[in-house]
């Protein structure tokens, strides 16, 4: 594979979206960007199509009403684009995200039928995520057999964690069968980690206490560069209150459910993953754009609770780290939302966090005083040159640093 011949393609399956970029090889063997794009509404009635390369929209189209178009006819569609998407270059390989790596998958891996079938077992473990993230790669080895394909794994990051910090207090034969905390947005945390050292070297060996907050939402330990905790465990449904997701729970709570209510698996699992969280809080929205624009009081409390279960964490992140050097914010909410900051800075001002509130309006990147004693940024996340990396490394095609 040269800089001038050959591309490769990063897919991001969510559960109605499914997000692409290519990239080229450059003369450096590093990922060079050629252009991205996003399916939406994926399974609803009303899809759309948007994408661009070198900087101008190659495609814009939304189907009719009542269109419902699936994942595979996405990958069908997103085949037909390729040519404008690589500007002519040869698709050489694919990387997709794939959420849960259970205890086999510890490094991104080339796909093949035993993998695969690995990964479908770890379904049940990530019912929102896994199935959207392997229907695509279904689809391609449907269409294009040879391609090279590569798993990249949200949980990979988490492997360094201590292995207290990985244990649940449960007989030790659940252990063995699996049955511990794993963590999740990996590959977010890890363009951070590696980010870091770009906005400040010295919080590359520091300890630093990352915010993925967006619709799926997540706290993480860094320290040196590696995950040392997470709030998320064994599942991407524990931790902090998410969109849709209930974040922590008592595990009673679910045994009264059960009892009072009669609920079954699968009863439960649609209310603890689809119908909680801000949605579920405030009866009116997953989204907390939405949700800012409310004058319904259910809303304010529904943004309260969001912010005070991402502000409370960060204590047991610090412990974890046995102190702390800075605070960042990524994804969609810890990005874009100004408000959800300043709050969460606020209840971290007992650990030396002192916003200044004109850097926060501006975005960043860094967000607090310079005489803080502890530092908060934003850092926009990056998982899809995370993913063109680890596909080109796995497959020998380039430095994929």
């Amino acid at each position: 594979m040269t800089a001038t011949d050959a591309a490769i393609l990063v897919v991001n399956a969510g559960s109605s979206s499914l997000k692409f970029k290519a990239y080229a090889l450059a003369a450096s063997g590093r990922p060079e960007s050629l252009g991205d794009g996003q399916f939406e509404g994926l399974g609803t009635a009303t899809p759309r199509l948007r994408a661009r390369a070198g900087g101008a929209p190659v495609a814009a189209r939304d189907w009719p009403a009542g269109a419902r178009l699936d994942h595979a006819a996405a990958v069908a569609e997103l085949s037909r684009l390729a040519p404008a998407l690589l500007a002519g270059r040869r698709l050489a390989a694919i990387g997709h995200r794939v959420v849960h790596g259970g205890l086999g998958f510890d490094a991104p891996v080339r796909i093949d039928a035993a993998v695969l079938s690995a990964l479908e077992d770890l379904v049940p473990l990530a019912p929102l995520h896994q199935p959207h993230n392997l229907a695509p790669i279904r689809a391609w080895r449907t269409a294009q057999p040879d391609l090279p394909q590569v798993a990249c794994f949200d949980t990979a990051f988490h492997r360094t964690q201590p292995a207290l910090a990985q244990s649940f207090a449960l007989p030790e034969r659940f252990a063995k069968d699996g049955i511990r905390r794993y963590g999740f947005h990996g590959l977010s945390y890890e363009y951070i980690a590696r980010h870091l050292a770009v906005l400040d070297p010295r919080l590359a060996a520091g300890r630093v206490a990352v915010a993925h907050l967006g619709n799926g939402a997540s706290r993480c330990a860094i320290h040196a560069g590696r995950s040392v905790a997470s709030t998320m465990g064994f599942t991407a449904l524990d931790g902090l209150m998410m969109g849709t997701r209930c974040g922590a729970l008592d595990p009673g709570v679910v045994l009264h459910l059960m009892d009072r209510y009669g609920m079954d698996a699968r009863q439960l699992e649609s209310l603890l993953y689809r119908e909680s969280g801000l949605l579920g809080v405030s009866g009116i929205s997953s989204d907390m754009r939405a949700l800012r624009a409310s004058d319904d009081p259910r809303a304010r409390k529904a943004i309260d609770l969001f912010v005070y279960r991402a502000g409370r964490e960060i204590g047991s992140l610090a412990a974890a780290l046995g102190g702390l050097d800075a605070l960042v914010f990524t994804a969609g909410i810890g990005e874009n939302d100004a408000e959800t900051r300043t709050a969460i800075c606020a209840m971290a001002a007992w650990l030396g966090v002192e916003l200044d509130a004109a850097a926060n309006r501006a975005g960043g990147p860094r967000i607090s005083t310079a005489k803080a004693a502890v530092s908060a940024w934003v850092v926009p996340t990056d998982e899809e040159s995370m993913i063109a990396a680890h596909t080109l490394r796995t497959l020998a095609l380039g430095d994929g640093d």
